[in-house]
């Protein structure tokens, strides 16, 4: 059995936030506003997208994001709740390519594609010890 046999198009997640002080361009460094910072909305897209393979993926793996191609149109004020998105859209090998989104109260609020890749956590890590 290869590893992506189970990997299909179509697998999704989502995950939300409330826009805190914490998670605002001015305490992020990304911005000098307390509105959800543009970092904040890729991490978010980012957990969705590795929460939505995760029960997929062989024992001892997990996926590490390596490409993000975002559009960040909305600003979202504190209090806000932020909803990503991510879609699975295409499996070659590895590699892992997903559509992303993130929506507010008011309508989206950024988009984009996300690349990801299986890797085996043990040998992933050793790399940093050399």
């Amino acid at each position: 059995m290869t590893m992506t046999q189970k990997l299909e198009k179509g697998l999704s997640a989502s995950a939300t936030t409330t826009v805190t002080a914490a998670n605002t361009a001015l305490v992020m460094g990304s911005g000098d506003l307390e509105v959800f910072a543009t970092p904040s909305m890729v991490a978010l897209m980012e957990h969705a997208a590795m929460t939505a393979v995760a029960p997929a993926l062989p024992e001892g793996s997990t996926t590490v994001g390596a490409e993000m191609n975002t559009t960040h149109i909305k600003p979202s004020g504190l209090g806000a709740s932020v909803t990503a998105t991510a879609i699975l859209t295409e499996v070659d090998g590895r590699k892992l390519t997903f559509n992303v989104g993130a929506r507010d109260a008011e309508g989206l609020i950024g988009e984009g594609v996300h690349v990801r890749y299986v890797v085996d956590r043990a040998r992933f890590m050793a790399k940093l010890s050399k």
